[in-house]
Protein backbone atom coordinates (compact mmCIF):
# COMPACT_ATOMS: atom_id res chain seq x y z
CA UNK A 1 0.00 0.00 0.00
CA UNK A 2 1.15 3.81 -0.93
CA UNK A 3 1.46 5.65 2.01
CA UNK A 4 1.20 9.45 1.26
CA UNK A 5 1.64 11.73 4.63
CA UNK A 6 1.91 15.14 5.88
CA UNK A 7 1.53 16.91 2.41
CA UNK A 8 -0.63 19.40 1.30
CA UNK A 9 -2.70 19.52 -2.13
CA UNK A 10 -4.02 22.39 -4.06
CA UNK A 11 -3.76 21.63 -7.83
CA UNK A 12 -7.11 19.89 -9.72
CA UNK A 13 -7.60 15.78 -9.36
CA UNK A 14 -4.06 15.80 -7.13
CA UNK A 15 -4.44 12.56 -6.49
CA UNK A 16 -7.16 11.50 -9.13
CA UNK A 17 -7.34 7.58 -9.66
CA UNK A 18 -5.52 6.74 -6.95
CA UNK A 19 -5.27 3.07 -6.09
CA UNK A 20 -4.44 1.16 -2.64
CA UNK A 21 -3.60 4.41 -0.46
CA UNK A 22 -3.39 5.63 2.67
CA UNK A 23 -3.49 9.11 3.13
CA UNK A 24 -2.35 10.40 6.46
CA UNK A 25 -2.08 14.00 7.99
CA UNK A 26 -2.60 15.28 4.81
CA UNK A 27 -4.50 18.79 3.72
CA UNK A 28 -6.06 19.77 0.84
CA UNK A 29 -5.99 23.68 0.29
CA UNK A 30 -4.69 26.49 -1.48
CA UNK A 31 -4.69 29.17 -3.75
CA UNK A 32 -4.63 27.22 -6.91
CA UNK A 33 -8.14 26.51 -5.51
CA UNK A 34 -8.24 22.61 -7.33
CA UNK A 35 -11.06 20.65 -7.44
CA UNK A 36 -11.56 16.65 -7.22
CA UNK A 37 -8.51 15.82 -5.27
CA UNK A 38 -9.32 12.10 -5.07
CA UNK A 39 -11.98 11.63 -7.74
CA UNK A 40 -11.92 7.91 -9.33
CA UNK A 41 -10.07 6.48 -6.53
CA UNK A 42 -10.47 2.74 -5.35
CA UNK A 43 -9.01 0.92 -1.90
CA UNK A 44 -8.26 4.41 -0.03
CA UNK A 45 -7.71 5.05 3.49
CA UNK A 46 -8.38 8.62 4.62
CA UNK A 47 -7.23 9.36 8.11
CA UNK A 48 -6.71 13.17 10.11
CA UNK A 49 -6.99 15.29 6.98
CA UNK A 50 -8.54 18.57 6.67
CA UNK A 51 -10.54 19.39 2.98
CA UNK A 52 -10.62 22.72 2.31
CA UNK A 53 -11.47 22.77 -1.80
CA UNK A 54 -14.52 21.57 -3.65
CA UNK A 55 -15.69 18.15 -4.54
CA UNK A 56 -13.37 16.06 -2.68
CA UNK A 57 -14.47 12.82 -3.57
CA UNK A 58 -16.35 11.48 -6.89
CA UNK A 59 -17.03 8.33 -8.18
CA UNK A 60 -14.50 6.81 -5.49
CA UNK A 61 -15.13 3.10 -4.20
CA UNK A 62 -13.82 1.05 -1.45
CA UNK A 63 -12.74 3.83 1.06
CA UNK A 64 -12.82 4.36 4.65
CA UNK A 65 -12.64 7.90 5.91
CA UNK A 66 -11.38 8.10 9.78
CA UNK A 67 -11.10 11.67 11.70
CA UNK A 68 -11.24 13.86 8.67
CA UNK A 69 -12.74 17.75 8.53
CA UNK A 70 -14.36 18.92 5.47
CA UNK A 71 -14.78 22.64 5.51
CA UNK A 72 -17.94 24.69 4.51
CA UNK A 73 -15.75 25.19 1.47
CA UNK A 74 -14.92 21.76 0.80
CA UNK A 75 -17.95 21.85 -1.39
CA UNK A 76 -20.49 18.91 -2.12
CA UNK A 77 -17.89 16.25 -1.05
CA UNK A 78 -18.46 12.19 -1.56
CA UNK A 79 -20.66 12.03 -4.75
CA UNK A 80 -21.32 8.57 -6.49
CA UNK A 81 -19.39 6.73 -4.29
CA UNK A 82 -19.70 2.95 -3.39
CA UNK A 83 -18.97 0.83 -0.29
CA UNK A 84 -17.43 3.30 2.23
CA UNK A 85 -16.95 3.80 5.75
CA UNK A 86 -17.14 7.52 7.55
CA UNK A 87 -15.96 7.17 10.99
CA UNK A 88 -15.35 9.94 13.59
CA UNK A 89 -15.66 12.43 10.92
CA UNK A 90 -16.53 16.52 10.93
CA UNK A 91 -18.76 17.53 7.40
CA UNK A 92 -19.64 20.91 7.25
CA UNK A 93 -20.21 20.94 3.71
CA UNK A 94 -23.49 21.68 1.42
CA UNK A 95 -25.03 19.12 -0.40
CA UNK A 96 -22.52 15.88 0.82
CA UNK A 97 -23.20 12.14 0.37
CA UNK A 98 -24.86 12.13 -3.54
CA UNK A 99 -25.94 9.26 -5.13
CA UNK A 100 -23.83 7.25 -2.83
CA UNK A 101 -24.65 3.22 -2.46
CA UNK A 102 -23.17 1.04 0.89
CA UNK A 103 -21.91 3.49 3.14
CA UNK A 104 -21.64 3.19 6.75
CA UNK A 105 -21.45 6.47 8.78
CA UNK A 106 -20.56 6.10 12.72
CA UNK A 107 -19.90 8.95 15.28
CA UNK A 108 -20.11 11.63 12.80
CA UNK A 109 -21.17 15.31 12.96
CA UNK A 110 -22.94 16.22 9.96
CA UNK A 111 -24.00 20.05 9.10
CA UNK A 112 -25.19 19.74 5.83
CA UNK A 113 -28.46 21.07 3.46
CA UNK A 114 -29.29 18.39 1.10
CA UNK A 115 -27.40 15.77 2.94
CA UNK A 116 -27.97 12.18 1.02
CA UNK A 117 -29.73 13.12 -1.82
CA UNK A 118 -30.71 9.61 -3.86
CA UNK A 119 -28.80 7.12 -1.55
CA UNK A 120 -29.28 4.32 -1.27
CA UNK A 121 -28.11 1.42 1.55
CA UNK A 122 -27.01 3.63 4.07
CA UNK A 123 -26.24 2.98 7.94
CA UNK A 124 -26.03 5.89 10.67
CA UNK A 125 -24.93 5.07 14.21
CA UNK A 126 -24.44 7.74 16.81
CA UNK A 127 -24.44 11.11 14.92
CA UNK A 128 -25.42 13.99 14.30
CA UNK A 129 -27.17 15.96 11.20
CA UNK A 130 -28.07 19.29 10.61
CA UNK A 131 -29.70 20.89 7.60
CA UNK A 132 -32.44 20.97 4.98
CA UNK A 133 -34.16 18.38 3.17
CA UNK A 134 -32.27 15.29 4.72
CA UNK A 135 -32.25 12.03 1.98
CA UNK A 136 -34.40 13.46 0.04
CA UNK A 137 -35.81 10.61 -2.63
CA UNK A 138 -33.35 7.88 -0.59
CA UNK A 139 -34.03 4.45 -0.27
CA UNK A 140 -32.86 1.33 2.58
CA UNK A 141 -31.51 3.57 5.15
CA UNK A 142 -31.05 2.23 8.75
CA UNK A 143 -30.44 4.88 11.37
CA UNK A 144 -29.55 4.63 15.19
CA UNK A 145 -28.81 6.99 17.70
CA UNK A 146 -29.10 10.08 15.89
CA UNK A 147 -29.81 13.81 17.07
CA UNK A 148 -31.07 15.72 13.95
CA UNK A 149 -32.53 18.99 13.39
CA UNK A 150 -33.65 20.86 10.25
CA UNK A 151 -36.82 20.81 7.82
CA UNK A 152 -38.24 18.91 4.78
CA UNK A 153 -36.55 15.55 5.68
CA UNK A 154 -36.78 11.87 4.38
CA UNK A 155 -39.39 13.28 1.84
CA UNK A 156 -40.11 10.76 -0.89
CA UNK A 157 -37.91 8.22 1.34
CA UNK A 158 -38.16 4.44 0.80
CA UNK A 159 -37.65 2.02 3.58
CA UNK A 160 -36.63 3.59 6.59
CA UNK A 161 -35.79 2.42 9.90
CA UNK A 162 -34.82 5.00 12.58
CA UNK A 163 -34.40 3.56 16.24
CA UNK A 164 -33.29 5.96 19.58
CA UNK A 165 -32.95 8.66 18.06
CA UNK A 166 -34.27 12.57 18.61
CA UNK A 167 -35.41 14.05 15.17
CA UNK A 168 -36.58 18.19 15.46
CA UNK A 169 -37.91 18.77 11.58
CA UNK A 170 -41.08 20.08 10.39
CA UNK A 171 -42.71 18.28 7.45
CA UNK A 172 -40.97 15.18 7.75
CA UNK A 173 -41.81 12.33 5.96
CA UNK A 174 -43.73 13.52 3.40
CA UNK A 175 -44.85 10.98 0.96
CA UNK A 176 -42.62 8.32 2.08
CA UNK A 177 -42.70 4.60 1.55
CA UNK A 178 -42.31 1.73 4.12
CA UNK A 179 -40.71 3.97 6.87
CA UNK A 180 -40.37 2.09 10.62
CA UNK A 181 -39.68 4.45 14.10
CA UNK A 182 -39.02 3.02 17.20
CA UNK A 183 -38.16 4.97 20.43
CA UNK A 184 -37.34 8.14 19.12
CA UNK A 185 -39.05 11.49 19.80
CA UNK A 186 -40.50 13.66 16.68
CA UNK A 187 -41.01 17.07 16.81
CA UNK A 188 -41.96 19.02 13.96
CA UNK A 189 -44.86 20.35 12.23
CA UNK A 190 -47.14 18.16 9.66
CA UNK A 191 -45.66 15.25 10.20
CA UNK A 192 -45.55 12.32 7.87
CA UNK A 193 -48.42 13.85 5.27
CA UNK A 194 -49.21 11.40 2.15
CA UNK A 195 -47.03 8.94 3.66
CA UNK A 196 -47.47 5.08 2.83
CA UNK A 197 -46.91 2.59 5.24
CA UNK A 198 -45.82 4.45 8.25
CA UNK A 199 -45.17 2.56 11.75
CA UNK A 200 -44.53 4.56 14.62
CA UNK A 201 -43.67 2.76 17.70
CA UNK A 202 -42.79 3.97 21.36
CA UNK A 203 -42.31 6.98 19.71
CA UNK A 204 -43.44 11.29 21.17
CA UNK A 205 -44.74 13.02 18.26
CA UNK A 206 -44.83 16.72 19.02
CA UNK A 207 -46.29 19.06 17.07
CA UNK A 208 -49.29 20.59 14.89
CA UNK A 209 -51.57 18.73 12.34
CA UNK A 210 -49.53 15.36 12.10
CA UNK A 211 -50.39 12.41 10.10
CA UNK A 212 -52.97 14.00 7.22
CA UNK A 213 -53.31 11.94 4.18
CA UNK A 214 -51.91 8.89 5.31
CA UNK A 215 -52.25 5.72 4.04
CA UNK A 216 -52.08 2.48 6.45
CA UNK A 217 -50.52 4.26 9.22
CA UNK A 218 -49.61 2.95 12.53
CA UNK A 219 -48.77 4.06 16.09
CA UNK A 220 -47.97 1.30 18.82
CA UNK A 221 -47.80 3.02 22.31
CA UNK A 222 -46.99 6.60 21.22
CA UNK A 223 -47.39 10.13 23.20
CA UNK A 224 -48.61 13.18 21.54
CA UNK A 225 -47.86 16.65 22.51
CA UNK A 226 -49.50 19.61 21.19
CA UNK A 227 -50.95 17.65 18.42
CA UNK A 228 -53.98 18.88 17.28
CA UNK A 229 -56.14 18.53 13.83
CA UNK A 230 -54.71 14.97 13.68
CA UNK A 231 -54.93 12.31 10.88
CA UNK A 232 -57.30 14.20 8.63
CA UNK A 233 -58.13 12.27 5.76
CA UNK A 234 -56.02 9.14 6.85
CA UNK A 235 -56.41 5.62 7.12
CA UNK A 236 -54.87 5.09 10.49
CA UNK A 237 -54.68 2.43 13.27
CA UNK A 238 -53.41 4.21 16.68
CA UNK A 239 -52.96 3.68 19.60
CA UNK A 240 -51.80 6.19 21.51
CA UNK A 241 -50.89 6.34 25.24
CA UNK A 242 -52.52 9.85 26.73
CA UNK A 243 -54.33 12.44 25.47
CA UNK A 244 -54.59 14.30 22.12
CA UNK A 245 -55.40 17.47 21.08
CA UNK A 246 -57.70 17.14 18.55
CA UNK A 247 -58.31 14.55 15.62
CA UNK A 248 -60.24 16.14 12.50
CA UNK A 249 -62.18 14.19 9.55
CA UNK A 250 -60.21 10.31 9.83
CA UNK A 251 -60.75 8.54 6.94
CA UNK A 252 -60.98 5.24 8.22
CA UNK A 253 -59.62 2.84 11.70
CA UNK A 254 -58.75 3.10 14.71
CA UNK A 255 -57.87 5.81 17.00
CA UNK A 256 -57.59 5.27 20.50
CA UNK A 257 -56.64 7.19 23.57
CA UNK A 258 -57.17 8.40 26.99
CA UNK A 259 -58.87 11.24 26.05
CA UNK A 260 -59.32 13.44 22.73
CA UNK A 261 -60.02 17.04 23.69
CA UNK A 262 -61.92 17.59 20.17
CA UNK A 263 -63.59 15.48 18.06
CA UNK A 264 -63.92 17.41 14.27
CA UNK A 265 -66.20 15.45 11.54
CA UNK A 266 -67.44 18.53 9.48
CA UNK A 267 -66.67 19.97 6.07
CA UNK A 268 -65.29 16.51 4.74
CA UNK A 269 -65.02 15.71 1.42
CA UNK A 270 -64.58 12.46 1.44
CA UNK A 271 -66.71 9.90 3.39
CA UNK A 272 -64.92 9.16 6.71
CA UNK A 273 -66.03 6.74 9.29
CA UNK A 274 -62.86 5.73 10.77
CA UNK A 275 -63.49 4.60 14.82
CA UNK A 276 -62.45 7.24 17.84
CA UNK A 277 -62.50 5.45 21.13
CA UNK A 278 -61.48 7.50 24.44
CA UNK A 279 -59.94 4.80 27.07
CA UNK A 280 -58.81 5.96 30.44
CA UNK A 281 -56.92 3.05 30.83
CA UNK A 282 -55.02 3.90 28.32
Amino acid sequence: MQTIENKNFESERSLYNLTNGLIKNCTFSGEEDGESALKECREIYVKNCKFELRYPLWHTKNFSIDNCQFADTARAPIWYCKNGKINNTKIQSIKSVRECKNIDIFNCEISSSEFGWKTTSININDSSIEGEYLFFDSSNININNLNQKGKYSFQYIKNLKIDNSYLDTKDAFWHSKNVVVKNSTLKGEYLAWYSQNATFINCTIIGTQPFCYCKNLKLVNCKMVDCDLAFEYSSVNADINGSILSVKNVKSGIVKASSIKKIINENSVIKCNAKIIQDTKL
